[in-house]
């Protein structure tokens, strides 16, 4: 990882999410930068794929509802959608949840690249 970069990271580890989806976003934003290899652009970000909706459902973040679940809810709400098993609400997946994060992960890193 470059100083640029250590630089961003840095600044976000610093922050304190209080919500269980702040603390998601957060989480993605500083394995985006862990996952960079040159300094920070949203193009570099992707990693290739053509937009989040394809870096999420590629495979690129996480794959298993459980795992995004678990990632992006408070306990009660994963206790309500049975650790993963029920859809987020009625118009998402989770994958769908997990695309939602990650642009707000770009916009996390972005504000602090400043």
């Amino acid at each position: 990882m470059n100083t640029i970069n250590s630089e961003i990271t840095a600044r976000i580890q610093s922050t304190s999410p209080r919500s269980a989806w702040s603390r998601g976003v957060k989480l993605y934003a500083l394995e985006l930068l862990e996952g960079l290899e040159s300094d920070y652009t949203p193009a570099a970000l992707l990693n290739g794929a053509e937009n989040w909706r394809a870096f999420s459902y590629g495979g690129s973040a996480l794959i298993y509802d459980a795992d995004i679940a678990e990632r992006l809810s408070s306990p009660s709400e994963l206790k309500r959608r049975k650790g993963g098993d029920l859809p987020p609400n009625a118009c998402e997946t989770w994958l769908d949840c997990q695309t939602r994060a990650l642009n707000g992960a770009v916009r996390l890193i972005a504000k602090f690249s400043r």
